[in-house]
């Protein structure tokens, strides 16, 4: 159980939630027989560098999804400061 105080803010709160939320969605993936039981990026997080970057990935799940479990942020395209969302490399 979660409960927290009336210090934190609404964005912190958010940002929490959404972490939960990304953590059900690889649950899912592991439910669904997407990624095995016994070899997932939930059992073996957090991946380090020097895992990501080793030239042996034993995983059957992208680097990517290792080190960035929910996918890259907004990145601005053009000058006018305007952003939009790249797709993750490994998510189809």
């Amino acid at each position: 159980m979660v409960e927290p105080t009336e210090s934190e803010s609404l964005a912190e709160l958010d940002r929490f939630a959404n972490a939960m939320i990304a953590i059900r969605a690889e649950i899912a993936h592991i439910e669904s027989g997407h990624w095995p039981q016994d070899s997932n990026p939930l059992k073996h997080a957090p991946h380090t560098a020097a895992s990501v970057f080793a030239t042996d990935w034993p995983h059957p799940y992208c680097r990517e999804i290792a080190a960035f479990p929910r996918g890259p942020r907004r990145v601005p395209w053009r000058s006018s400061g305007r952003a939009t969302p790249r797709r993750h490399p490994c998510r189809r």
